[in-house]
């Protein structure tokens, strides 16, 4: 039986080794964390979408995971699932990305293949990672074969996963794109040919930035609809009732996640390098949704002076800091520039999350309020961030002397919507 190898354990590369281990195949997750790999190996889960039970399945069935980049030498089929995160200037930051290629690399051998699943800027399988794996003399395309397939993991989607979402691939030659395709065929239900690398790591970018683009519309939006007394999620809902051409984007207190604030930055990282001008449309959206946290603290202190009373002496409750809606990941977060603004305006900031009872922010450790009730009676403003499935939001909207809503679904007379 051919081996894979899967780099990075993560919430990418996790999800894949499941199919991969359903599929009947022998799986090997690479990991540097060496408290990861130790937790895996012992049942434990570290992603939202997995289980201790899925894990502790996944290890009955012959999965393994190790920090052992020299098991790599014998599996056949080699995929890359590492971060692709920013640096601090915001820039694409692939150090991750070419540390995995590099290790790879040094247990090359012929007929293998490799997958980039990493989300990156078009021409970064072929013009970064290429040239690191044929630095010992193999050769893509001849030796071995490489490829890109982006991932389109979305955490907390019940409904879709690795096994039933259309698998992009595209190859560094069309044979490399074939193998590629017979490895995904064991794990999904279909798989989508594209002519390149080149074009499935554009496929990525274009379908975040898709989502980029449209939120930024409607956070853009709900700044005017206030400002002339239009209720925007109104329109929003009569608008979703057209059968074509219109798909319903809602605002709110600002983007997280592991896609749409880095993947469009990507973008226009690229068309900056290539072209030497600016990619105005995404920066502009860029521009529009990382404005949302100052904009939720304006409307918190505008709240709060309406009844006299100053920021500076308020205290503020956040209810859900993750990025989304029940789920613990809390990357990029909107709930973490909020805080640092509200903070630097003087007022006491807590929160409560059901997914995150803890939560490091700027080297500090903050806990989740452990009483809810009481936490929102003592609150001068509550800010529902994310409308979790744990919060019985018409008790917290009538339980609160003030409730910002930043998602538009909740009513009352103590509410105010974004």
């Amino acid at each position: 039986m051919s081996r894979v190898a899967i780099v990075g354990q993560g919430y990418v590369g996790l999800p894949l080794a499941r199919e991969a281990i359903k599929a009947g195949l022998d799986v090997i997750g690479v990991d540097l964390d060496a408290e990861r790999v130790a937790g895996l190996n012992a049942g434990r889960s570290h992603v939202d979408d997995l289980s201790d039970s899925d894990i502790a399945a996944m290890v009955t069935d012959g999965y393994r995971a190790t920090a052992d980049f020299a098991e790599i030498a014998d599996a056949g089929d080699v995929v890359i699932c590492v971060p692709t995160p920013l640096t601090d200037d915001g820039e694409p930051d692939l150090r991750p990305l070419r540390r995995a290629a590099r290790e790879v690399a040094a247990q090359l051998r012929p007929g293998m293949l490799v997958v980039v699943e990493s989300t990156t800027y078009p021409g970064t399988t072929d013009e970064v990672v290429r040239p690191l794996l044929e630095a010992n003399g193999l050769v893509a395309g001849v030796d071995f074969n490489l490829a890109f397939s982006p991932e389109r993991i979305d955490p907390g989607n019940t409904l879709f996963g690795v096994g039933n979402i259309p698998k992009i691939v595209g190859g560094h030659t069309p044979a490399c794109g074939d193998r590629a395709a017979m490895f995904y065929q064991k794990l999904v239900s279909d798989v989508v040919r594209v002519r390149g690398t080149r074009e499935a790591e554009m496929a990525k970018l274009l379908e975040n930035t898709y989502r980029h683009v449209n939120i930024a519309l409607v956070n853009d939006m709900v700044r005017f609809c206030r400002e002339v007394g239009i209720d925007l999620w109104d329109v929003i809902d009569a608008a979703a009732t057209k059968p074509f051409g219109f798909q319903a984007f809602r605002p709110g207190p600002g983007v997280g996640g592991h896609c749409i604030p880095i993947d469009p930055r990507y973008l226009s990282h690229n068309v900056r390098a290539r072209l030497g001008q600016p990619f105005r449309f995404v920066e502009l959206a860029q521009e529009i949704n990382d404005s949302m946290p100052a904009y939720v603290a304006e409307r918190i202190g505008g709240r709060l002076g309406a009844d006299g009373i100053d920021l500076a002496d308020a205290k503020v409750l956040l209810l859900g800091i993750t990025y989304k809606a029940d789920v613990a990941d809390t990357r990029e977060t909107p709930a973490a520039p909020l805080i640092r603004i509200l903070r630097t305006l003087g007022a006491e900031v807590s929160y409560h999350d059901p997914f995150v009872t803890r939560w490091d922010l700027d080297g500090e450790s903050l806990h989740s309020v452990a009483d809810l009730p009481a936490a929102i009676g003592e609150a001068d403003i509550c800010v529902l961030l994310q409308p979790h499935r744990a919060y019985d939001l018409e008790a917290v909207a009538g339980a609160a002397r003030r409730l910002l809503d930043t998602r538009g679904v909740t009513t009352g007379t103590t509410v105010e919507r974004l």
